[in-house]
């Protein structure tokens, strides 16, 4: 793979794998290697998250079509060999969060994928692209249990803060593109079809009633944790990938700002 063709995107865009698609693998050691391998390297590039989890999800019988998407973020990784999370120095330690999801998205249990990322001023500090472990009935359901899952991270990063003693000036701000979620955060009226997620949504309202949280809609074209759930366009993609602060970093001197040769 070290003279491969770079790939712009780590998956196709529209790509949807299924257990036994294909014939199974020839390298069964090299492709469980590999994958594990990639797991590392979603602790710095968080763009990858959403793709390596997903032929995570077939280590056990993995096929040849399984091994070729693995092989294209690996020709993503050759054309980004450059790139990495970049941290930069700031005063402002306000904290933002995105959180999204994609209901049923897996074509072989109908399971929810859901994601969400966690900003400390300009810089990336947490993510996560996960395949929940039970079917949502509906994407209210799969929207607010993610949203709960980022209360829940942000609740837990708030505590370090203030362990570290770096009080936070404002209440943190989660931002959600499912306008139901949003204002069910802030009036959990119950019902059939949010009966099914009753803690959680006890949960995040206790902590907007507190001012310990403040949730806000926005709009699919600006949510971060698209990336997260699913695959997008490479334009878009790209887009992303520059606002999660993965940039090319042989372009930054020591100092953090452009470098001019």
């Amino acid at each position: 793979m070290v003279h491969c063709k770079p790939a712009r995107t780590p998956l196709p865009t529209g790509l949807k794998l299924r257990v036994g698609d294909g014939d199974p693998v020839e390298d069964l050691h090299g492709y469980r290697s590999t994958v594990g391998a990639l797991q590392y390297v979603t602790i710095t590039r968080p763009e990858l998250s959403f793709s390596v989890n997903k032929v995570c999800q077939f280590m056990q019988n993995p096929t040849e079509e399984h091994w070729k998407v693995v092989k294209r973020i690996l020709r993503y990784l050759q054309g980004t060999l450059q790139h990495g999370l970049h941290l930069k120095k700031s005063s402002n330690l306000d904290l933002i969060g995105f959180c999204d999801a994609d209901w049923a998205s897996d074509l072989d249990d109908r399971r929810s994928t859901s994601g969400h990322c966690v900003f400390l001023g300009p810089n990336l500090i947490s993510w996560q692209s996960k395949k929940q472990h039970i079917v949502s009935r509906s994407s209210i359901e799969i929207e607010y249990r993610s949203l709960a899952g980022l209360v829940a991270e942000i609740t837990w990063l708030r505590s370090l803060l203030s362990e570290l003693q770096l009080p936070l000036a404002k209440p943190p701000l989660v931002w959600c593109d499912n306008l139901s979620t949003v204002l069910l955060s802030a009036n959990p009226v119950l019902h059939a079809r949010t009966k099914h997620i009753e803690l959680d949504l006890y949960f995040v309202r206790e902590k907007v009633i507190r001012k310990e949280v403040e949730v806000r809609h926005v709009p699919s074209a600006d949510q971060l944790a698209d990336v997260l759930t699913k695959t997008v366009s490479s334009t878009q993609f790209i887009e992303f990938r520059h606002k999660l602060r993965i940039e090319n970093l042989s372009t930054l001197s020591l100092r953090g700002d452009v470098r001019v040769d």
